[in-house]
């Protein structure tokens, strides 16, 4: 770590404070602050991967998965044409589970996300706090006003370029193929991002991430972790379009006439149901219970958007990975392409090449 970027990063740090000072009131500097703050914490704790390797007192299962981490970053470059840079090149330790916990919210009859606006990503579809704690208390805030709030924790995420990203005790003893998944993932977020489209951006990291790992598991994994990932993706296609499917029925309810007692009942009806085909999908997986906490939880109508918002357009961005045979390269230049474009041109586009999964299974 130069000098050099330690003060461009209290440079950064210090502008984002300064730039809230502008824009907003005291709850919106007391937001930045956090921010700022904690990112600089999450760079200040990291160090470069190979002094973490040689430190004697670093343990060993530690040692091997860093080792791999390595290995992973420098395919994402060499094999991926993911950005070469600083990012996933160091690791941090931070002392928790999550790096931050996101807050999804969406109107008590709607399933569209609450959107909040940032000087430098644009408007997203959720709120982060580093602090677990202060991200229940907003939730409860955003609740208390009338929405669906659903709060979860981050292990990894991307500041686009503006700090070298590192790996995480968060993430770092993953399995081979999901540590994979992670690190193309973030990285494809360096590649493009559209101003206030997070399903555009989220939903090519993810279309990349999926496309990486099988690539990787064909090179250098096992037939049984490529068996593995396969059916991890078919179980996880088979999650989003329940998801999807549900969310369609609830954007049919609320646009009917009933009045809000009526539209509450046909709610709750509809998540019992998505309930219902969840068990079903269970045996058809043979047994498989790895969305069991998820619906085990109060679900609501932000629930459905945090996962609308990572998945609705990454079969339009797998079908420009096969209309350029491959060529990631080439599917790069094209997706910068359509982050230029305006909301609409760009939703037109995408919908040429798939259409939106959330205009799938309407009236089932």
């Amino acid at each position: 770590m130069t000098g050099t970027r330690s003060w461009q990063r209290w440079g950064f740090g210090a502008g984002i404070v300064a730039l809230a000072l502008v824009v907003g009131g005291c709850s919106t500097v007391g937001y930045y602050w956090q921010a700022a703050r904690g990112q600089l914490a999450v760079s200040w704790a990291a160090a470069p991967v190979d002094r973490v390797i040689d430190d004697p007192a670093t343990p060993e299962d530690l040692r091997t998965r860093l080792r791999l981490a390595r290995e992973l970053r420098d395919y994402a470059s060499r094999d991926l044409g993911l950005p070469d840079n600083g990012s996933y090149r160091q690791y941090a330790d931070l002392k928790r589970p999550f790096v931050v916990w996101n807050v999804f919210a969406a109107p008590e009859f709607s399933v569209l996300p609450r959107e909040w606006c940032f000087p430098i990503a644009g408007c997203v579809s959720y709120k982060g706090w580093f602090d677990e704690g202060r991200a229940r208390e907003f939730s409860a805030e955003v609740a208390h006003d009338g929405y669906d709030v659903f709060v979860y924790g981050v292990p990894a995420y991307s500041t686009l370029g503006w700090f070298d990203d590192p790996l995480l005790n968060t993430f770092i003893r993953w399995p081979r193929a999901e540590l994979a998944r992670l690190v193309f993932h973030e990285l494809a977020h360096q590649v493009a991002y559209a101003a206030g489209d997070s399903t555009f951006n989220e939903s090519f990291a993810t279309a990349i991430e999926l496309e990486g790992v099988r690539r990787w598991l064909r090179q250098h994994g096992t037939a049984a972790e490529l068996a593995e990932f396969e059916a991890m993706r078919d179980r996880r296609r088979d999650f989003i379009a329940l998801v999807l499917r549900t969310r369609a029925r609830l954007e049919a309810v609320y646009a009917g006439p009933e009045d809000a007692a009526a539209k509450r009942s046909a709610k709750a009806a509809t998540f019992e149901r998505m309930r219902t085909e969840y068990v079903a999908l269970r045996e058809q997986w043979g047994g498989f219970r790895g969305y069991d906490r998820w619906f085990e939880q109060p679900l609501g109508n932000a629930h459905l958007a945090s996962v609308a918002t990572y998945t609705q357009r990454v079969p339009a961005f797998e079908r420009l990975i096969v209309q350029h045979g491959g060529n990631l390269a080439a599917v790069y230049v094209e997706v910068r392409r359509l982050a230029k474009l305006s909301q609409s041109e760009r939703d037109a586009a995408l919908d040429a090449l798939a259409p939106a999964l959330s205009d799938t299974g309407r009236g089932e």
